[in-house]
This record gives C-alpha cells, structure tokens and sequence, in this order.
C-alpha cells in the first residue's frame, strides 16, 4: 500500500513538455473533467496562463515548460537570434500576470543561465552551432532544475509550518497553496501530524472547493467546506464547527515590511482572526527583495465580468451589469502572526532579514 508521505496528487504533476508541446492540466474544470491545454510556444503558455488554466505555483512550473520548449525551437537558429527568442519568450511569460511573481524569478534564472552559457562559449572560441547548443544546453537544465528546486524550497518551508501547529490542530485556508499544501501535508506526515481542515470555496473560480479540498481529500485529510462569506463565524469563539487554531494561507508575494498579498479575501479573514486571537501564518519560499512596501506590488485586476459567473456560467441576475474583480488583496503586516519562508518562521516587521542572513 501506498503511504501517505509517497502520494502524488493529481495536481503534483500538471504541467509537461512533451511531443514539441507544453501540456498544462486545465485547473478551471478539474476535478469534474480532466483536460489538458496544449501550448506550442511561450505565448501560448502566457496565454494560459492570463486565461487561468493554472494557478498559484502552477505558473512557474508553466514558465519553465515554455522556456524549456522555446530553447528546444531554437537549436537550429545562430547564437544571436536563439537569445534573442528566448528574451522575447521570457517577456511574454513574465509579463502573463502582474502580482504571482513566479513566472519573472523562471525567466530571471534560466536567461540568467543562458547568458552565462553564451559568454563561456564565446570566451572558448566555439564556433555559432557550438554556442547555440550551449545555450539550448543551458536553458533546458537551468529550468528543469529550477522546477526542481522550486519543490525543495517548498518541502522546506512545509516542515517549518508543521514545527508551528501541534498534531490534530484545525486550519482554516483560503484559496488553493498548490506546491505549498502538498509539501506541508508531506512534512506533516513525516512529522507524524494530521490535521482537520477547513477550506473556503474561493469565489469565483471555487479553487478552494476544487483544489484545495480536492487535494486534502486525496491525502486522506478531513476537510470541511465553507462559503467565503461563512470565515469570519468560523474563526469565532463558540463556532459550532469548533475552534479554529490557525489560518494558513500561501502569499502570491510578501514586501520587505510583512505585508502579504495572497487571493482577494484573504484580509477579511486575517482581520477576523486578529479579532479572534487566531495566529495567521502566511506562506512564501522568500519576501521579495524588490518590494519595500505593498505599494511596490501591483494588485491585478482581472476582467469584472468574470464575478458575473461561476464555472462559466452566469450567476448574477440579467440586469446586473457592473462588478469588480480585485484578483488579490493586500494584508498589512499588523495582522500577519508569522511568514513562514524555507529560512524559518518571521515576525512580518522582521521579514527582510531573510535576506540579510546570507539567503540567495
């Protein structure tokens, strides 16, 4: 039998290179239909990405597949023209969504790579077939090893957030931690904890009600679904759910002064657990070091129409027009407990000491 700690969750694996495309698995639908999404370039991974077809970490692991496709579609091109490919594809995937910053660290890293690859070359006198595979070479390691890494920084920072919570505790989360939540389960178990969940649906796409509890149920937790408007009465002293004892979420981004952007919805439920005395525990591999304040962050504001419907379908009355869409919210440090990174758990105020300890 297969253990608990050895389970692949169907959403572990949901996006691969194959047959000279990138297939990513359509999260918008999934569980009900298990459908993949093929892109045959970097603008067509960007594309699936503004569409929603993944989400959380489902982007970086998106943005490496593209650079690793695109790197395969230029081997034929000279040295000049296969970097000059690669950036317009970075830009393309970089730019996809403006607050989930993973797609620009994949783009940061692999042409980093490439760069470094070319100057070696040049430097050794390789003629433009010997660079241009170096750079192909290049490109492809540094973003399969980047979605590598990408899974061990995670597991890092699952078992610092299992060292936070006591066996049995129960967790209120909110949206969908993909990378995070399958990471944290494992180190939970390894650690020999289990927990009782409880999970948003997460309006409007129901990530929450998909995803997250999707997920959980395939680990074998018990997870309890809640409308997003039921948190806050959740989180309350003499809840007939029971006590909640911490709310858990992932961060989208973190700026160096503790403030957390993570799913629209969050703040309300930080709020109310700060009422409630509840530790909130926001999750992300690392603060990032470009933003000093939330105000560095663009919030995404995605097409209003979509809070009309639900699962592509309409929702709202007919003669409903107008509706807004902030696709994150911003929770300012005062009401975060800890950040948990794969350095450690900090205070928020505390946050850019991640790197001034020596991290990358």
């Amino acid at each position: 039998m297969t253990s608990s700690t050895e389970i692949t969750p169907a959403l572990d694996d949901s996006v691969r290179v194959a047959g000279g495309v990138v297939r990513i698995l359509d999260r918008r639908v999934f569980p009900e239909t298990v459908s993949w999404v093929e892109a045959g370039d970097a603008e067509q991974v960007a594309e699936a990405i503004r569409a929603m077809v993944t989400q959380s970490s489902g982007p970086l692991f998106a943005a490496y597949a593209g650079l690793e496709l695109t790197a395969l579609q230029v081997a034929g091109l000279g040295p000049e023209a296969a970097r000059e490919r690669m950036r317009v594809a970075g830009l393309a995937l970089e730019s996809a969504r403006p607050t989930n910053g993973h797609p620009r660290e994949a783009v940061h890293r692999v042409l980093g790579d490439v760069d470094a690859a070319l100057a070696a070359a040049r430097a050794s006198g390789a003629d433009d077939a010997r660079a241009t595979a170096a750079l192909v070479e290049a490109a492809v390691e540094s973003a399969r090893s980047g979605a590598q890494s990408y899974r061990d920084r995670s597991r890092r920072l699952g078992v610092e957030t299992a060292a936070l919570l006591p066996d049995g505790a129960r967790i209120l989360t909110h949206c969908w931690m993909d990378t995070y939540l399958i990471e944290f389960v494992r180190a939970s178990r390894e650690a020999g904890k289990r927990f009782d969940w409880v999970a948003t649906e997460t309006r409007p796409y129901l990530q929450g009600a998909r995803l997250t509890a999707h997920t959980l149920a395939e680990f074998g937790e018990h997870v309890t679904l809640i409308t997003d408007g039921m948190g806050a009465a959740a989180l309350a002293p003499g809840s007939t759910l029971g006590p909640i004892d911490a709310l858990v979420t992932a961060a989208d981004r973190v700026s160096l002064d503790g403030s957390v952007v993570n799913k629209v919805g969050t703040l309300g439920l930080a709020v109310a657990a700060s009422a409630f005395g509840v530790p909130f525990y926001a999750l992300v591999q690392a603060p990032d070091a470009q933003a000093l304040t939330a105000a560095d962050i663009v919030v995404e504001e995605r097409d209003p129409a979509e809070v009309l419907h639900t699962l592509g379908r309409r929702t709202a009355s007919a003669l409903v027009t107008d509706a807004w869409y902030p696709a994150f919210d911003v929770t300012p440090a005062r009401f975060v407990s800890r950040i948990v990174t794969d350095r450690g758990a900090f205070e928020p105020g505390r946050v850019g000491s991640y790197y001034a300890e020596g991290a990358r």
